[in-house]
């Protein structure tokens, strides 16, 4: 089996090669910070495409696939999704989220159920004085029913958000959030520093660089761990790339690629 290293290695010289410097993990509950923003509509496009096809590559598991089709209208975001460990384990999901407008900022509220059994949903307050303001606040919280799910968003879900952001122009966006358990005991904590910059009108980047301490339950061994993530858009393709070690609070460390489209 190839080693973690050289598979990061081999993936960034194909990422390179190809003239992009990229990456960034799909979403369980969506987007809870709202990193990433709906896609513009017109007369012609009621609704915004994107179809994500991703790569999972472990150390100490199976490699596995997903694939993702997000639809969104100005307000609302829905989303099916399949995701594959070889014959180990698959998954069907689909979601659902929408956006409140309040007078002192708005709420983001999601929805989502998967095959065997499993139901979650999140709501997020994004308190501000306007939708460009330049400073906000971010207030969340995530609930599941605890059936079998693998979580594709990487952060704990029954959780509880903090963080804020700051919008010292209209091209560029930095938000600083954690998300932590508050339900399992597991002291699940994942500390995000996101930057979003409009490089040009068909061209944006982002940085997600995290922090991640915890155990995958009350009784197995803690973790801590630094990752990164990238992500390149022009339009209408985007390039992600991850560097996730002890994915999931597990001993296993994750490369996650993908390359979607926008139509």
């Amino acid at each position: 089996m190839m080693s973690w290293p050289s598979f990061w290695n081999g993936a960034l010289v194909l990422v390179v090669a190809g003239g992009i410097s990229v990456p960034f993990p799909t979403q369980a509950i969506q987007d809870r910070a709202d990193i990433e923003p709906n896609d513009p509509v017109s007369v012609e496009h009621a609704i915004a495409w994107k179809l994500t096809p991703n790569v999972y590559h472990e150390t100490a598991g199976r490699s596995a696939a997903d694939i993702n089709l997000r639809g969104n209208r100005e307000e609302d975001v829905f989303w099916i999704g399949q995701y594959q460990r070889g014959t180990e384990f698959q998954q069907t999901r689909v979601g659902y989220e929408r956006q409140y407008s309040l007078p002192f900022g708005r709420i983001i509220a999601s929805g989502q159920y998967a095959s065997r059994g499993f139901v979650g949903a999140s709501a997020t307050l994004e308190l501000s004085s306007g939708k460009e303001a330049p400073y906000f606040g971010l207030l969340g919280f995530g609930r599941t029913n605890l059936k079998p799910y693998y979580n594709l968003n990487f952060d704990p879900n029954d959780s509880i958000l903090l963080g804020a952001g700051w919008r010292p122009d209209n091209a560029t966006l930095m938000t600083l959030y954690q998300i932590h358990d508050d339900r399992l005991r597991t002291e699940q904590r994942v500390t995000h520093l996101v930057l979003r910059r409009q490089t040009s009108a068909l061209s944006r980047l982002t940085i997600d660089l995290f922090r991640r301490t915890g155990r995958n339950d009350p009784d197995s061994e803690l973790f801590h761990a630094t990752g990164i993530a990238l992500t390149y858009d022009q339009e209408p393709w985007f390039f992600r790339l991850a560097l996730d070690p002890h994915a999931n609070f597990t001993a296993s460390n994750m490369t996650r690629l993908a390359v979607g489209i926008r139509f």
